[in-house]
C-alpha cells in the first residue's frame, strides 16, 4: 500500500480535483435542464418547483400539504417567498411561534392550536429553506436574516401586530429559541413575553464533533459534495453512540425532533394539524429532503451562521433589562421589560441536545436567577410534539389566562 501511494502521490490530488470539477459541471448542467438559474441567489420552494406539476388530488396527498394550517399566505421578499400562517381571535393575545432547524411549522402546530383554543391570535412561518419558504442562498442564515423574516411575517398580517403600543409574545423552539432571544434583545419594546422551548443559543461548544467543525468550517470540501454528505446523513438520521457529554452530529437534530414510534402510538398526543390530521414529523422531513431543493442548503447555513451557541451577549442583554425592570418604576424600563419580569424556559428532562443541568446553569448565569423561570417535562427534544398539552398549560399559567 505504501509503495502504491508513493508511486501515485502526485496523481491523487489531480484525480480529486477532476472529480470535484466533474460534479460541479454536472450540477451546472442539471440546473440548466431543470430551469434553475446556474447562480441563483434564491432557490424556490416546492410551492414553485413541485405543486404546479401536481393535480389537486396529488397536492392534497403531500406529506406537508399547503393548507395544513389556517390563514396561509406567501409573502414576497428579497429573500424569496416566505410561507406564513395566522389564525385565532383578532382581539386575542398575539403570539408568534418560531420553529427549529429541521421541521417547518408543524413542530409547533399542536401548541399553536392549543393557544388559539384559549383565545390567542397565533402566527407561525416556515423558516427559509423549510416547508414552503424559499432559500436565499447568498444570504447567511444568521440572526440578521431571521429578524428580517420575523418583521416580514408581522407586517404581512391583516391586523396590526406593532405600533400604537401593540406588543406580542414570542415562543421559540430549538433554533427558534436562539432566534427569538436575538430578536427580543434588539427589539424589546415589541415583545410582551418570551417563552423558550429547549432553546439553542447556549449550547456548549464541546458538544460539536470535530467532524462537524471540519465539514462546516474548513472550506476544504466543495459545497456540492458537502450537501451530498449532509443530505445522506439527514436521511439516515444518524445519531451518536450516546457519548458523554453528548456530541451533536447532522442527523441528531432530526432524530431528536422526531418522537419515538412507541410514543406516537401509545400516547394520546394532539394532532399537529387539525386540518390535516395525518401529518407526521418523519414524513415531512423526508418530504423536504425529496422535494425542497434549498432545504439542505439552508440547514448547512443555519449550522454555520445561526444562533445556536455563543449567544450569551443576547441573553445577557435581556437579563440586564429585566434587572432594571425589577428595580425601577420608570416608564421606559416597563416598556422594555417582560410579563412577570421573567423569561419562561421549558425543556425536556431527557433532552440530549439541550441538556437540562447545563441549560439551568448557563441561562441563570446570563439572565440572572431572578429573571428566569424553568419548567420541565418528561420528554426529549421532541417535547413540542409529544407534550404540547403540558406546554400550553404551563404557558397559560405563566400568562395567567
Amino acid at each position: 500500500m505504501d509503495n502504491w501511494y508513493q508511486r501515485n502521490k502526485f496523481i491523487i490530488p489531480w484525480a480529486l480535483l477532476g472529480f470535484e470539477v466533474a460534479i460541479s459541471v454536472g450540477l451546472h448542467l442539471y440546473k440548466l435542464k431543470t430551469g434553475l438559474p446556474p447562480d441563483s441567489s434564491v432557490v424556490p420552494s416546492p410551492l414553485q418547483t413541485l405543486l404546479p406539476k401536481l393535480s389537486e388530488a396529488e397536492v392534497a396527498k403531500q406529506a406537508y400539504p399547503p393548507d395544513a394550517y389556517p390563514g396561509a399566505r406567501d409573502v414576497q421578499s428579497p429573500y424569496g417567498s416566505l410561507r406564513v400562517y395566522e389564525w385565532g381571535p383578532e382581539d386575542g393575545r398575539k403570539v408568534l411561534l418560531v420553529h427549529g432547524i429541521t421541521n417547518p411549522t408543524i413542530a409547533l402546530g399542536a401548541i399553536a392550536h392549543g393557544l388559539a383554543d384559549i383565545g390567542c391570535r397565533v402566527m407561525l412561518f416556515d423558516l427559509p429553506g423549510r416547508g414552503y419558504s424559499a432559500t436565499p442562498v447568498s444570504t447567511p442564515h444568521s440572526a440578521r436574516l431571521y429578524t428580517s423574516c420575523i418583521l416580514l411575517a408581522l407586517t404581512s398580517s391583516p391586523i396590526a401586530w406593532t405600533g400604537n403600543d401593540s406588543t406580542f409574545a414570542l415562543i421559540g423552539y430549538s433554533l427558534g429559541g436562539g432566534i427569538v432571544v436575538n430578536f427580543t434583545s434588539y427589539c424589546p419594546s415589541l415583545v410582551s413575553s418570551l417563552v423558550l422551548i429547549a432553546p439553542a443559543g447556549l449550547v456548549r461548544p464541546e458538544h460539536f464533533t470535530m467532524t462537524n467543525k471540519f465539514l462546516y468550517n474548513t472550506g476544504l470540501i466543495s459545497e456540492t459534495i458537502l450537501e451530498g454528505i449532509i443530505k445522506s446523513r439527514l436521511r439516515r438520521g444518524e445519531t451518536p453512540a450516546k457519548p458523554t457529554p453528548p456530541k451533536i452530529v447532522e442527523g441528531l437534530p432530526v432524530t431528536e425532533e422526531v418522537p419515538d414510534e412507541e410514543v406516537e402510538t401509545v400516547t394520546d398526543t394532539p394532532e399537529l394539524s387539525r386540518l390535516r390530521p395525518d401529518i407526521s414529523v418523519p414524513k415531512v422531513i423526508e418530504w423536504q429532503l425529496d422535494h425542497h431543493p434549498g432545504f439542505v442548503k439552508s440547514f448547512i447555513s443555519s449550522i454555520r451562521y445561526g444562533p445556536i451557541s455563543n449567544q450569551h451577549a443576547d441573553w445577557r442583554r435581556i437579563g440586564q433589562r429585566l434587572s432594571v425592570q425589577h428595580t425601577s418604576n420608570q416608564e421606559g424600563s416597563t416598556k422594555e421589560g417582560l410579563q412577570n419580569g421573567k423569561v419562561l424556559v421549558i425543556a425536556g428532562e431527557k433532552d440530549v441536545l439541550v441538556v437540562r443541568d447545563e441549560l439551568v446553569e448557563d441561562a441563570a448565569d446570563v439572565l440572572g436567577k431572578g429573571n428566569v423561570e424553568f419548567a420541565f417535562v418528561d420528554a426529549g427534544h421532541e417535547l413540542p410534539v409529544t407534550k404540547s398539552v403540558e406546554i400550553v398549560r404551563t404557558i397559560s399559567e405563566f400568562w395567567k389566562i
